[in-house]
């Protein structure tokens, strides 16, 4: 997306660059075997790269000018990795140069992929051309990420995700947006927002405004701008408590119910809900998937899925179908004698079970549709907070130092070859 010019979009609504000015650039991998959509064939590629020796386990690399197997770079950082299987005083990577590992493969952590696909990635910093540790660092149990997707040719702009997982920021489009964490530290710290704008909001609109309600409410009422993405806010307390309601539940859907809800994953109410009506194939090609709006069928081969409603298959990001990259990524073909090519031989339960899961969320996220609209009716005849009221209030411009992250160190992380890094 475009540069914001003057913090405004046509209409003075303010833009999303200056409510969360701290975004982080996405991931860059360098090497696609780094992830996949199941964590066993990670292991197993793992195992396949720590077997080979000298020039074949370069070969299996794939060195890049920012990566090869003699780079020395520190472990990654954060909560999320030790999520996922460091301990608490630190990352269970080892600092040592990739062509001297024979030890087992770190275990991977659960991501999002582009803005909707959940898969897996192996955590090790020597994998990886440009991991982004500062999102790591924040990565953790009260974090929400908002993840721009670049713009499209020829196509509506895409609207943004938002997970509790670290997002690789990738784009079907090919022009990756950024990533936006809600906070600027670990535990739910400094909100990343302009500085005095949720105390401005609250005397605005009588009512206490925290990080979280500004995010709910940005997931509804979030459009695109010349300029970039804006947000208009409203001055009527009614409007912005339905807002944040509705946004809240929007919320919930994109996190599959980690956040803003009791817990408990998104369903369809009854006789709507996605069930597996003839059994998936075991090898599906790619071109094997389609949709009969008719009687609202998934097809996977000569497998059936149902109810999937149109809205779901015709869900889009940049042009392209969510549901259709979904499928593309498990079941295109991938060269010969690469890690990549190491994967499932048969299609795994957990796959239909993660299909389920995708098109109930596309699906609740599209019936969003319409009371968005009915939202940006009411929010345009109602009185706005503008850009020119948020300079009078000294909330913008926002000092520079707000997009930038955050020191967030507690501990002394370590450097390349084990030494503890400088801070």
């Amino acid at each position: 997306m475009g540069d914001v010019v003057d913090g405004r979009g046509d209409d003075g609504a303010p833009a999303l660059d200056d409510l969360m000015p701290w975004s982080v650039r996405p991931l860059r991998p360098g090497r696609s075997w780094v992830t996949a959509p199941d964590a066993s064939s990670l292991k197993a590629r793992w195992a396949a790269l720590t077997r080979a020796r000298g020039a074949e386990r370069e070969a299996l690399f794939v060195p890049t000018r920012a990566r090869t197997p003699r780079s020395l770079v520190p472990p990654l950082p954060g909560p999320a990795l030790r999520a996922g299987g460091g301990t608490s005083s630190g990352p269970a990577v080892s600092a040592v140069r990739l062509d001297r590992e024979d030890g087992p493969c770190p275990e991977p952590v659960r991501i999002l992929h582009g803005l909707h696909d959940r898969q897996w990635l192996i955590p090790d910093h020597r994998l990886i051309d440009v991991a982004r540790p500062e999102l790591w660092r924040v990565t953790d149990e009260r974090q929400i990420h908002l993840v721009e997707a670049g713009a499209a040719p020829r196509s509506p702009a895409p609207e943004p995700s938002f997970t509790e997982l670290l997002p690789d920021g990738h784009s079907p489009t090919g022009r990756p947006g950024r990533v936006r964490p809600l906070y600027r530290r670990p535990g739910g710290r400094e909100p990343n927002l302009a500085p005095g704008l949720l105390d401005h909001l609250a005397r605005r609109l009588g009512t206490p405004v925290t990080a979280e309600d500004l995010l709910a409410w940005t997931a509804v009422a979030l459009r695109p701008g010349p300029t970039g993405p804006t947000v208009p806010l409203t001055a009527d307390p009614r409007v912005w408590r339905d807002g944040v309601e509705l946004g809240r539940h929007a919320l919930w859907v994109h996190t599959r119910g980690a956040r803003c809800g009791d817990g408990t994953r998104p369903r369809l109410p009854g006789g709507r809900r996605p069930y597996v009506r003839a059994t998936l194939p075991e090898r599906p090609a790619p071109e094997r998937l389609r949709h009969d709006a008719e009687d609202e069928s998934l097809w996977v081969g000569d497998g059936r899925v149902a109810p999937v409603e149109r809205g779901a298959w015709e869900f889009e990001v940049g042009g392209v179908r969510v549901l259709e990259a979904w499928f593309e990524r498990r079941t295109a073909p991938a060269a010969p004698g690469t890690l990549e090519a190491v994967r499932p031989r048969a299609w795994p339960p957990e796959w239909t079970s993660d299909l389920l899961e995708l098109i109930t969320t596309l699906t609740l996220l599209d019936r969003l549709r319409g009371p968005r609209r009915e939202l940006a009716e009411r929010l345009a005849e109602r009185p706005a907070v503008d850009t020119v009221e948020l300079r009078e209030a000294g909330v913008l411009p926002v000092p520079a130092g707000a997009r930038r992250p955050a020191s967030v160190l507690d501990h002394r992380e370590e450097g390349p070859g084990g030494q503890l890094a400088l801070l």
